[in-house]
Formats: structure tokens, sequence, C-alpha cells
């Protein structure tokens, strides 16, 4: 059975995703920029303000980063979802206005910090406060437009996007094959059933690695009888073990379309055999998967390549927000298509 989950399961909280790179710059965005337009609005030089800008950003960027880093923390405890949706919202703003109380009071304490950053400790812990519950506004409303009813809509836009000629070229391979390698056909109509199974669920839902993998090579299955040793194919494995491919999540159909890619752009127009060559890999906490397939004239510029890899890259922000990449290039005769996502595991 296939273990999944959805995105709007996952972003049901109403704390801000703030170990999600994208959101955390963000908020360090904002909340700097409206340091920075509060200290211009006192008419001062411009050298002057840019000077207390950095002296007050000694203070602002402390209270940022723990409170920052403490809802990453408190928005994936397993009893969050059990918590009333105000004190969740509140909470956003309690914590920053923690944080602000207990940097004043080690300041106060501090002889040689006394008059450092100078400011009133009941406005500025109140400020604390308005700020964090101004941040989750902001997120609760981005996340009201962006999903689940926006987000789905684009992504089923996008996978829907995936070429046709794929359909007719197998239903073509399955006629040629029904009267002289009925069983061979048959082994076809599964392999495409499984394929298309998996398009036609909900876009937002998690596979596995091992899925994703499973799912791959019988896509590749029915280009090989279609295409014979015209395709080859190399897979490279490296610091995942049979279980952690079992139990690291991913989006569903990330891999299968950078391979479609590479077969309709690199084998196909290829007389002789083509290698595709596929690495997945482990780095920093981060799933790392290369595509590498042989180009030729006719497709080394192609405007369909290129739109097909950027139909991927929205799907990835969308997904993802900052926190994946997709990045391609041209090595030697070679198109090498990268992408890297978070290495997330499957809830217990």
């Amino acid at each position: 059975m296939m273990h999944k989950q959805s995105y709007d399961a996952k972003n049901s909280g109403l704390i801000p995703d703030y170990c999600n790179i994208g959101i955390l710059f963000r908020a360090l965005m904002i909340i700097n920029a409206i340091v920075f337009l509060v200290l211009l609005s006192r008419g001062e030089h411009w050298f002057a303000t840019m000077m207390a800008f950095i002296e007050t950003s000694a203070f602002v960027e402390v209270i940022c980063f723990f409170s920052l880093f403490s809802l990453c923390g408190i928005r994936h405890l397993k009893a969050l979802p059990m918590v009333s949706p105000w004190l969740q919202r509140v909470s956003c703003g309690l914590v920053p206005a923690l944080f602000g109380s207990l940097l004043l009071a080690y300041l106060n304490a501090t002889p040689w910090l006394l008059n450092f950053p100078g400011l009133h400790s009941g406005y500025t812990v109140f400020l604390c406060f308005i700020l964090g519950m101004l941040l989750q506004h902001y997120f609760e409303l981005r996340n009201q437009a962006f999903s689940p009813a926006l987000s789905e809509a684009r992504l089923q836009v996008l996978q829907a996007r995936i070429r046709p000629h794929f359909l007719f070229n197998s239903l073509n391979t399955v006629l040629s094959l029904i009267r002289t390698e009925p069983r061979r056909a048959e082994t076809v109509l599964e392999n495409l059933a499984d394929l298309f199974r998996v398009l036609m669920r909900d876009t937002r839902d998690m596979t596995t690695l091992q899925e994703e993998i499973d799912l791959c090579e019988k896509y590749l299955a029915i280009e090989k009888v279609r295409l014979g040793e015209r395709l080859q194919v190399s897979w490279q494995i490296e610091n995942l073990t049979q279980k952690e491919l079992q139990e690291t999540q991913m989006a569903a159909l990330l891999l299968q379309p950078l391979l479609e890619n590479a077969v309709h752009y690199g084998v196909e127009p290829s007389a002789v055999p083509a290698l595709i060559m596929v690495q997945l890999r482990r780095s920093a906490g981060k799933i790392i998967i290369t595509v590498s397939n042989p180009t030729h004239p006719d497709a080394r510029l192609s405007r369909g390549n290129q739109m097909a890899l950027e139909n991927i890259r929205q799907r990835l922000y969308l997904l993802y927000d900052l926190e994946a990449q997709l990045s391609s290039s041209l090595t030697g005769n070679n198109f090498e298509v990268t992408l890297y996502f978070p290495c997330q595991h499957v809830p217990a």
C-alpha cells in the first residue's frame, strides 16, 4: 500500500512553517523592511538611519531567529492539531513577545549594555507581539490564496501537459503485440494501467522514492518494447539504503516526467543505442536526482524540451517553495537535469 500524505493536511496548522527556507526568508525580509521604514520615517540623514538600522538589527535578529525556530518546532508537535485555532494564532505573537522580554531583561541586567538599544520595554514587547501576529495573518492569507483550490488547479494543469504521444505510441505497441506476443502485450497494458492510475490521483499526494522508481521502471519497460535496444538505462543510487528508499517521501511524478523528457529528446531521435543515466543520492538533508541523456542537433535547443522542464520547475515551487530547485546544463554531448528537494520521511 502506498504511503500518502496530502499537502493540505501537511499545511493544516495555522502556525506558519518557518522550517521552510522560503517562508523563513520572507519573514525576515518583512520584519527588517518594517524596521527600516520605521527608522527612515524619523527623517534623519541616510547615514544616521543606516547606522541606527544596523544597531537595531542586532537586537531584532536575535528575537527573530529564536522566535522563528521555536515556532518551527511548535508547528511540528504531534499534539498541535488538538490545539484550538485561536491559540495557534495567538502563540505566533506570544513567542516573539516572550523572547523580546527575555532579551530586554538580559540587556538590563548587563551594565555595559544597559542603554543598548535604548528601547522602552513595554512598547518593545507589545511591538514584538503585533509583528508576530501580522506575520501569522499574512502567511495564513497566503496559504488560503494558494491552497488548496488554486494550487490543486495549477498542479492539475501542469500534470495534464504530459505529452499525449506516449499514450498513442503505447497503444500502437500493444496492438502490434496482441497477435504475435499476447503475454507481452498484457504486461504492457498492466504497466500502462499502473502509470495512468498514478496520473489520475490527487496531485497533492505523496509517494516514496521506491514507489517512484518502480513507476519509472514500468514506464521504461513500456518504452523498451517500442524502442528496443536503442533505449539503455543505468541506475546509480548512492547514500540511500533500501529501507531509506521505502521511507523517504517525495512528491509523486517528479522523476517520471524527467525520464519521459530524456526518452523523447535523447533516445527517439537516435539511430544507435542511447544511454540514459539516472543518479539518486542523499546529501545534507536533500535528495538529489540527476538525469542525463545524449543530445542531438535537432533536439539540443528544442523549445518543447525547455517547456517541459519549466512545467516541472513550477510544480517544484508550488510543492516545496524555495527548498527545491531544478537546473539543466549541457555537458559535452549530454543534456543533464538535476533536481533536489528536502529529505522527508514517511510519518509513523
